[in-house]
Protein backbone atom coordinates (compact mmCIF):
# COMPACT_ATOMS: atom_id res chain seq x y z
CA UNK A 1 0.00 0.00 0.00
CA UNK A 2 2.86 2.38 0.88
CA UNK A 3 4.54 1.85 -2.51
CA UNK A 4 1.21 2.50 -4.26
CA UNK A 5 0.88 5.81 -2.43
CA UNK A 6 4.44 6.81 -3.39
CA UNK A 7 3.84 5.82 -7.02
CA UNK A 8 0.57 7.80 -7.13
CA UNK A 9 2.26 10.87 -5.60
CA UNK A 10 5.10 10.65 -8.10
CA UNK A 11 2.65 10.45 -11.03
CA UNK A 12 0.80 13.51 -9.70
CA UNK A 13 4.03 15.51 -9.36
CA UNK A 14 5.04 14.63 -12.94
CA UNK A 15 1.65 15.67 -14.35
CA UNK A 16 1.68 18.98 -12.47
CA UNK A 17 5.26 19.87 -13.36
CA UNK A 18 4.80 19.12 -17.06
CA UNK A 19 1.61 21.16 -17.32
CA UNK A 20 3.12 24.23 -15.62
CA UNK A 21 5.69 24.75 -18.34
CA UNK A 22 3.34 24.84 -21.31
CA UNK A 23 4.43 27.18 -24.12
CA UNK A 24 2.11 30.04 -25.00
CA UNK A 25 1.59 31.10 -28.61
CA UNK A 26 4.04 33.53 -30.22
CA UNK A 27 1.89 35.70 -32.51
CA UNK A 28 2.43 38.90 -34.51
CA UNK A 29 -0.66 40.87 -35.57
CA UNK A 30 -0.06 43.62 -38.10
CA UNK A 31 -2.86 46.14 -38.68
CA UNK A 32 -2.75 48.17 -41.89
CA UNK A 33 -4.42 51.59 -42.01
CA UNK A 34 -4.70 54.29 -44.67
CA UNK A 35 -3.77 57.97 -44.23
CA UNK A 36 -7.26 58.63 -42.75
CA UNK A 37 -6.57 55.90 -40.15
CA UNK A 38 -9.17 53.51 -41.64
CA UNK A 39 -8.28 49.82 -41.71
CA UNK A 40 -7.32 48.43 -45.11
CA UNK A 41 -8.50 44.96 -46.10
CA UNK A 42 -6.78 43.06 -48.90
CA UNK A 43 -3.36 44.66 -48.35
CA UNK A 44 -0.24 42.54 -48.87
CA UNK A 45 1.88 42.21 -45.73
CA UNK A 46 5.30 40.58 -45.46
CA UNK A 47 7.32 40.03 -42.30
CA UNK A 48 10.99 39.71 -43.17
CA UNK A 49 13.72 38.54 -40.82
CA UNK A 50 16.50 41.05 -40.27
CA UNK A 51 20.00 39.53 -40.19
CA UNK A 52 21.95 40.45 -37.08
CA UNK A 53 25.67 39.95 -36.44
CA UNK A 54 26.30 36.66 -34.69
CA UNK A 55 22.84 35.22 -35.48
CA UNK A 56 23.51 31.53 -36.11
CA UNK A 57 20.43 30.77 -38.23
CA UNK A 58 19.07 31.85 -41.57
CA UNK A 59 16.78 34.86 -40.97
CA UNK A 60 14.75 34.07 -44.10
CA UNK A 61 13.26 31.05 -42.28
CA UNK A 62 11.13 33.59 -40.38
CA UNK A 63 9.77 35.29 -43.52
CA UNK A 64 6.00 35.06 -43.92
CA UNK A 65 3.48 36.89 -46.07
CA UNK A 66 -0.30 37.18 -46.33
CA UNK A 67 -3.17 39.52 -47.11
CA UNK A 68 -5.05 41.51 -44.48
CA UNK A 69 -8.55 40.41 -43.48
CA UNK A 70 -11.73 42.53 -43.22
CA UNK A 71 -10.34 44.09 -39.99
CA UNK A 72 -7.16 45.17 -41.79
CA UNK A 73 -5.12 42.60 -39.89
CA UNK A 74 -2.60 39.96 -40.86
CA UNK A 75 -1.93 37.39 -38.13
CA UNK A 76 1.41 35.57 -38.20
CA UNK A 77 1.94 32.56 -35.93
CA UNK A 78 5.56 31.88 -34.95
CA UNK A 79 4.72 29.38 -32.18
CA UNK A 80 6.33 26.44 -33.99
CA UNK A 81 9.60 28.37 -34.45
CA UNK A 82 10.00 29.40 -30.81
CA UNK A 83 11.48 26.97 -28.30
CA UNK A 84 11.28 27.47 -24.54
CA UNK A 85 14.52 28.65 -23.03
CA UNK A 86 15.43 30.58 -26.17
CA UNK A 87 16.63 34.11 -25.32
CA UNK A 88 14.48 36.51 -27.33
CA UNK A 89 12.79 35.80 -30.61
CA UNK A 90 13.05 38.26 -33.49
CA UNK A 91 12.89 41.79 -34.83
CA UNK A 92 11.13 41.78 -38.17
CA UNK A 93 10.79 44.29 -41.00
CA UNK A 94 7.21 44.91 -42.13
CA UNK A 95 6.61 45.56 -45.83
CA UNK A 96 3.09 46.30 -47.03
CA UNK A 97 1.32 47.62 -50.11
CA UNK A 98 -2.06 47.87 -51.78
CA UNK A 99 -2.59 49.38 -55.21
CA UNK A 100 -0.15 52.34 -55.38
CA UNK A 101 0.17 52.86 -51.60
CA UNK A 102 3.07 51.39 -49.60
CA UNK A 103 4.16 51.22 -46.01
CA UNK A 104 7.04 49.94 -43.90
CA UNK A 105 7.64 49.29 -40.24
CA UNK A 106 9.40 47.15 -37.66
CA UNK A 107 8.03 44.80 -35.03
CA UNK A 108 9.84 43.22 -32.13
CA UNK A 109 8.27 39.82 -31.61
CA UNK A 110 8.42 38.81 -27.97
CA UNK A 111 8.20 35.09 -27.37
CA UNK A 112 5.00 33.60 -25.95
CA UNK A 113 3.06 36.86 -26.42
CA UNK A 114 0.65 38.37 -28.92
CA UNK A 115 2.58 41.27 -30.44
CA UNK A 116 0.80 44.13 -32.25
CA UNK A 117 2.00 46.76 -34.71
CA UNK A 118 0.18 49.20 -36.98
CA UNK A 119 1.56 50.40 -40.32
CA UNK A 120 0.13 53.23 -42.40
CA UNK A 121 -0.08 52.99 -46.18
CA UNK A 122 1.17 56.15 -47.91
CA UNK A 123 0.06 56.83 -51.52
CA UNK A 124 2.93 57.18 -53.98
Amino acid sequence: MNSLLILGSLALVIMISSSCNKEKDTIAIITIVDSANHVVSGAYVKLKGTPTPGWPGDPTRLDQEMMTDALGQAKFDYSSLYHQGQAGFAVMDIITFKDSATGEGIIKIIEEETNHETVMLIPL
